[in-house]
């Protein structure tokens, strides 16, 4: 099994994402506002786009209206810069607009306030 330290859990508070390497693959590495980690490549699967450079945000409810947005899961989501694609970090990255896509993942465990990012 490959694995390897990304960063510090100091590093990124929650909420906030960092970018990092994960061997020679530029990784997405998420904190949800509960504490818990995730890792994603760094790539909007649209275009390409580096999502360290948009931003974790919420997701509108059903109930939003023109010019009155309504939201929920504030810190559960990934929007791209590009695009505005937004991405669901506690599903497995599945795009909101299309859950039959999702951003390739990794797996991630927190040891001695490391955050270890693996296969």
């Amino acid at each position: 099994m490959k694995e390897q330290v990304v960063c510090k859990t100091t590093e990124i508070e929650p909420g906030e994402m960092k970018a990092a390497h994960f061997g020679k693959q530029n990784v997405l590495v998420c904190r949800t506002l509960d504490g818990e980690f995730y890792a994603f490549l760094n790539q909007c699967t649209h275009q390409g786009a580096p999502l360290d450079k948009g931003m974790i945000c919420g997701a509108t409810t059903n109930e939003s209206k023109p010019g009155d947005y309504r939201y929920c899961r504030k810190g559960e989501i990934i929007r791209c810069p590009w695009h505005g694609r937004e991405f669901d970090i506690k599903d497995e990255g599945r795009m909101l607009a299309n859950p039959n896509k999702k951003l390739p993942s990794y797996k991630v465990r927190v040891e001695d306030q490391n955050v270890i990012v693996y296969k």
